[in-house]
């Protein structure tokens, strides 16, 4: 992991001595299909729709670029027993601090292809489950990080991303029952550039 972030951070140096750095600042938006999967195999996991609203910058030397963002998250799922029977909602809210690297497959004067990848930080905000919940509020995570990939399409000053976001540590963890849980959140994004 510490090779490739280092051949990461090498191979962006020496794009930069060579490319003129172009700067984007913008807005962005959209809806969120998340859920949280449990590791214990008598747990079924459902998703949700929620949304995210935020900013992003994208830094960018010829095809390759960098796109910092940070964005107000609304996520969770829907989480059932097969043991006892019951069921339960998951709801949390984060700010998301992803860090993407990026490649333009295609490269327009006006529309771009985009594909991206990188990891994503979270802080939980505020977290919420149903009162009759099998699952103990108090084993929530006050932040957890993960990982996004995806695709984007650029049209203008407009762009649509969509993005697959897995959990690399637990959104919560239960240690009595050794049960931890993950999220997992597909994205669809529009956004604008304001620079």
């Amino acid at each position: 992991m510490r090779k490739t972030i280092l051949s990461l951070i090498v191979f962006l140096i020496s794009v930069t001595v060579y490319a003129q750095p172009t700067f984007d600042l913008g807005l962005k938006a959209g809806i969120n299909n998340s859920k949280v999967t449990i590791d214990l195999s008598e747990y079924n996991s459902e998703s949700v729709l929620k949304m995210h609203v935020g900013a992003f910058t994208r830094i960018g030397w010829g095809k390759i670029y960098v796109q910092p963002e940070a964005y107000f998250s609304a996520k969770g799922g829907n989480v059932s027993s097969n043991l006892w029977e019951t069921a339960t909602r998951f709801n949390f809210n984060n700010i998301d601090v992803p860090v993407l690297a990026g490649y333009k497959i295609v490269s327009g004067g006006a529309a771009n292809l985009r594909i991206m990848a990188g990891p994503v930080f979270s802080f939980v905000t505020s977290d919420e489950l149903d009162p009759e919940s099998f699952i103990d509020p108090q084993y929530y995570k006050n932040s957890y990080y993960g990982f996004q990939y995806g695709v984007g399409v650029d049209f203008l000053s407009f762009f649509l991303d969509a993005r697959m976001e897995h959990g690399s540590s637990d959104i919560y963890y239960h240690p009595d029952l050794d049960m931890n849980g993950k999220n997992q959140t597909f994205m669809i994004t529009v956004g604008f550039k304001i620079l």
